[in-house]
């Protein structure tokens, strides 16, 4: 048996055999797209650098991020310089990019960007087709892959809003060969179940890896769907074709769930404040008919025969005691006057007069004499005082006037 090297001592050996070769040893250009960009927290930008197939692993350390004037991005077409180099810990080789320049958009994101217009043409992106999420649904529709992150995530968010939600799972194919009918079957089946709401995505990855949402037919069967759909591609910064034909995108399969499933205690305290408003809006509404109720009782009570009457009657009594009233007084007054009257009368009665020593002379036919114009000698008249009449024959006759 030859001898025997440690893993160090063997990467170390070609680590030396990279760092002695000719072209390895210098700077290298590489033209190639890109592909799983990842831009880490410490200033590092990690991403594959992909070809007909082939593919190295890059990275570009943050003192060499000066140099680069654009955002790297997944299927854009690139020439990175750098070395070669072999990292030891891990026994890979890579390049170490120290500049990254623009060689044209990489075929997939051309044909992105063109079934993109195709697609906005055709007015599949308008906002007239997208559909409002509807809430209190019941069964939630998910097609993914089975396994993984992606299924998960929408499961426990799900069920942690509202326990008692119904998930539909069906498990699709989401790359490679096979992952667009996969998914369009997916959403046939789901739709003839009859789901109220559907999440149809997946996790992150590359452009490669996410291709299928970018499928023609994926986006029809999408647009054709009957049930809402809320697309679920990758994280946040991926952006697919099926997000812009769905009727809502969430960033990440997690938000797609807390899009679709409504917290359960959300609806426990709205169906509370909504017992409490209907038990309000009933109390007064039953308070408004009581009040309403004893109106009607009082119309019916004052529009009763009886009362009318008892009124009637009322009236009749307090219009009898003004009748009283004015009669005392009509009766009053008018004896008062009586009274002036009889007094005088009284005052010019030939009765007084004749109390008073007077006498009232008539002839025989009972006319009043009044002087010795109404007399002649030899004429009998009546003579009556207060207490009798007489009768005598006027022997004389004399006038004061003649006297005078």
């Amino acid at each position: 048996m030859g001898s025997i090297y440690s893993v160090g001592q063997l990467n170390n050996y070609i680590k030396n055999m990279f760092t002695q070769d000719y072209l390895l040893s210098n700077e290298v250009s590489v033209r190639g797209e890109i592909s799983n960009c990842k831009y880490h927290s410490t200033g590092h930008i990690y991403f594959t650098l992909k070809e007909n197939g082939s593919a190295i692993s890059c990275v570009m350390f943050s003192s060499y991020r000066r140099n680069l004037n654009f955002q790297m991005t997944d299927g854009q077409q690139v020439v990175v310089k750098g070395k070669v180099e072999v990292f030891v810990r891990d026994g890979k080789y890579q390049i170490y990019a120290t500049a990254v320049e623009k060689d044209g958009e990489g075929n997939l994101y051309l044909a992105f960007e063109q079934l993109k217009k195709s697609l906005s043409a055709q007015g599949m992106f308008d906002a007239e087709y997208k559909r409002p999420i509807p809430t209190g649904i019941k069964t939630l529709g998910v097609v993914t892959a089975p396994t993984g992150a992606a299924v998960r995530d929408i499961i426990s968010v799900a069920k942690r809003r509202n326990p008692y939600i119904q998930i539909i799972l069906y498990p699709a194919i989401v790359q490679g060969d096979g992952a667009a009918p996969s998914i369009i079957k997916g959403i046939e089946a789901l739709e003839n179940y009859g789901v109220d709401v559907m999440i149809v995505g997946r996790g992150g990855g590359s452009i490669e890896d996410l291709w299928a949402f970018n499928e023609e037919a994926v986006a029809h069967a999408i647009f054709q769907c009957s049930v809402p759909v809320i697309s679920a591609v990758g994280h946040e910064t991926d952006f697919t074709i099926a997000d812009f034909v769905a009727d809502k995108r969430a960033a990440t399969p997690s938000a797609a769930a807390e899009l679709a499933v409504e917290e359960f205690a959300k609806t426990e305290r709205y169906l509370e404040e909504y017992r409490a408003l209907l038990y309000k809006a009933m109390e007064s509404h039953i308070n408004r008919g009581k009040t309403r109720s004893q109106l009607l009782k009082q119309r019916v009570h004052s529009a009763s025969p009886a009362v009318k009457v008892r009124e009637y009657r009322m009236t009749g009594a307090r219009l009898s005691e003004n009748l009283d009233q004015r009669m005392k007084q009509l009766l009053l007054r008018k004896r008062n006057q009586f009274q002036i009257l009889v007094e005088r009368v009284h005052a010019v009665s030939p009765v007084k007069r004749l109390n008073g020593g007077m006498a009232y002379l008539a002839n025989d036919a009972g006319q009043r004499v009044s002087g010795i114009k109404d007399m002649e000698v030899g004429q009998v008249i009546r003579i009556r005082m207060k207490d009798g009449e007489a009768g005598a024959t006027v022997n004389e006759l004399t006038s004061w006037e003649t006297q005078e």
